[in-house]
């Protein structure tokens, strides 16, 4: 598991108003640190499916099952999964990689309370700021899977269907496991719908499932698609940039 992570400190003054402009400064060069860590990192990973879901979930809960059962079906097919890397939803998806030697890869998030990286991760990142840890789980990946969640998910989830409405990302699949959870999110968006705040074409990205196999069955289409328009992007390491493939990365961890 790679540990190697920016300082584990959190800025709780950047969003409280103006400040001096040195301090402001030295925020947008910490930014761009975690971003350039992040961008080193997470390049030769892909391609991606990032499963998002409630960390409170614990290992008997059937929608941490869930989570593993697909990720397992996602990752033998070749994907790297990767998650927020913490527990619950997010430890299940991680497992079920590890379980059919997919890559495992989490961006952990620092909080006041703390939120230790699972213990089935191949690739362990830490972010200080939920929106590059955001922008970094968005990049390198071609679908999400949203199990059920709280107000991290959902963020997590209105801000891709903006991206998409708004067409800063285009043919990204967003797979809702959980028809019962989701009911009353969709019936609002219904609404938003008969009320013209939200097009009807702009949700044909998003679907819904109750099952792992129907989740299965509505993925594997699309998922082919997005791996072969990803693997024609396939870049490779270059050592003038010092860089190692994840294979070697895995092989030295798994190593030490």
């Amino acid at each position: 598991m790679d540990n190697s992570q920016p300082s584990r400190t959190i800025d709780l003054s950047f969003l409280e108003g103006p400040r001096s402009r040195w301090k402001e400064f030295v925020s947008v060069l910490s930014i761009a640190r975690e971003f350039i860590y992040g961008f080193r990192k997470l390049h030769f990973v892909g391609p991606c499916v990032t499963f998002f879901g409630s960390a409170r979930f614990k290992e008997d809960h059937p929608y941490y099952e869930a989570g593993r059962e697909l990720a397992r079906r996602i990752g033998r097919v070749g994907f790297t999964i990767m998650t927020g890397g913490g527990p619950g939803i997010m430890e299940s998806a991680n497992r079920g990689a590890r379980d059919v030697g997919a890559r495992s890869v989490g961006c952990n998030i620092v909080l006041p309370h703390e939120q230790y990286a699972n213990p089935y991760l191949d690739v362990s990142l830490t972010f200080e700021r939920f929106f590059v840890r955001k922008v970094l789980l968005l990049k390198y990946s071609v679908a999400f899977v949203v199990l059920p969640g709280g107000a991290g998910t959902m963020d997590e989830l209105f801000e891709t269907i903006t991206l998409i409405q708004t067409g800063k990302v285009k043919n990204f699949p967003i797979l809702l496991y959980g028809k019962d959870y989701w009911a009353p999110m969709l019936a609002q968006i219904e609404r938003m719908v008969a009320e013209g705040t939200i097009g009807r074409s702009e949700l044909e990205f998003m679907f819904v499932a109750d099952t792992v196999e129907e989740a299965t069955l509505l993925l594997q289409d699309r998922l082919v698609t997005m791996w072969q328009e990803a693997r024609s992007l396939k870049d490779t390491p270059k050592w003038w940039f010092l860089e190692d493939s994840v294979k070697s990365r895995l092989r030295k961890s798994s190593a030490t």
